[in-house]
């Protein structure tokens, strides 16, 4: 029997069981309405280190031995990691692991990191190939900002459509056995890259919403589903003008989407307390939400049923600076309590 469904989806006939999370995030991140869900909240973004770089790759080791504590795994256990960030050759990730003797999976999917990890993650327990895989996202808002945008020092005044890079590393362990109730990875969808024209770099919410459009809209015909059926369809990081771009494009359609979906990068901050502009954004964005929030709400069957779909801006800063347009990409994956 095929697990494959339509051009892009795969349902899983195994078990790929989500069996803990973990979840580090900044002051920033600490101070808005979901604080209460992340395991770690730094004093200060640097960490103790002397740049912002190795910040990140510290957060990201951090948090990825606090998962396996919470796991009361070993990293014996581990059969890979599958981690990706926003820096140069994906530096966040590689400097953090290189002393963790496991092999290693180092993806980019910009924003979307989480979601391609999550779902090859998925893809590896059920053909076989790993019994646990750690998988995680990181990105640091202050090394975002000198890599893509201008060094913080400029003060360079942010667009009102800009979002907020979110400074944290999310992590997740799958595994083909828990000794415990836990949510399953049942169903993922895969992006195709979407490129729409977009040139302007505060705006990734308009860039990556055609993504995320075209994967929901994929997700829905290739497994025969109605919006409805999930309790919650969450995006990465579109933040309010990503949002409610695809709540138009589905509206167009004759669907409504505004009764179950919202966006990781509109609940992680209070725009107006905390002078975010359009929202988060960033691999930790979705990252971070789900592992501590989400994650939290489907252990306690607050939620039973989420479409998770980490968006990204496949963009570098030389394209950028070459006049190429960002193309966009979103990965679906399918939570369920069964």
């Amino acid at each position: 029997m095929s697990k494959h469904f339509g051009r892009q989806s795969v349902r899983f006939e195994n078990p790929v069981y989500i069996i803990t999370t973990a979840s580090t995030v900044g002051p920033k991140e600490g101070e808005g309405p979901l604080a209460e869900f992340f395991d770690i909240i730094l004093p200060d973004s640097l960490c103790g280190e002397d740049s912002w770089e190795k910040a990140e790759s510290k957060i990201v080791k951090d948090t990825f031995g606090k998962a396996l504590s919470k796991s009361k795994l070993s990293q014996e256990n581990i059969d890979y990691i599958i981690s990706g960030d926003l820096l140069n050759q994906n530096s966040g990730s590689t400097f953090a692991i290189r002393d963790m003797d496991i092999p290693f999976f180092g993806i980019f999917g910009a924003c979307s990191t989480m979601g391609e990890g999550m779902s090859l993650g998925a893809l590896l327990i059920d053909g076989g190939f790993a019994n646990n895989i750690l998988v995680g996202a990181s990105s640091h808002f202050c090394a975002s900002e000198k890599q893509f945008r201008f060094p913080l020092e400029l003060g360079t005044q942010r667009t009102p459509t800009s979002t907020w890079t979110v400074t944290g590393q999310g992590s997740a362990i799958l595994s083909n056995n828990t000794n415990e109730k836990c949510p399953r990875i049942t169903a993922i969808t895969t992006g195709k890259i979407i490129d729409m024209g977009i040139t302007d770099a505060n705006n990734m919410g308009a860039a990556m919403a055609p993504a995320a459009f075209d994967t929901l809209n994929a997700h829905f015909s290739d497994l025969s589903l109605n919006p409805d059926y999930y309790d919650l369809i969450i995006t990465g990081d579109l933040g309010y003008v990503g949002h409610d771009l695809v709540l138009k494009m589905f509206s167009e359609k004759n669907m409504d989407l505004s009764k179950n979906y919202s966006d990781c990068g509109i609940l992680i901050f209070d725009k107006d307390k905390q002078d975010t502009n359009s929202g988060g954004s960033g691999c930790a964005c979705s990252a971070v939400t789900f592992a501590g929030y989400l994650y939290k709400k489907l252990k306690d069957e607050q939620l039973n049923k989420l479409l998770f779909v980490p968006t990204g801006a496949l963009m570098s800063p030389t394209s950028a600076q070459q006049g190429e347009t960002i193309p966009g990409i979103a990965h679906a994956i399918a939570i369920e309590n069964i």
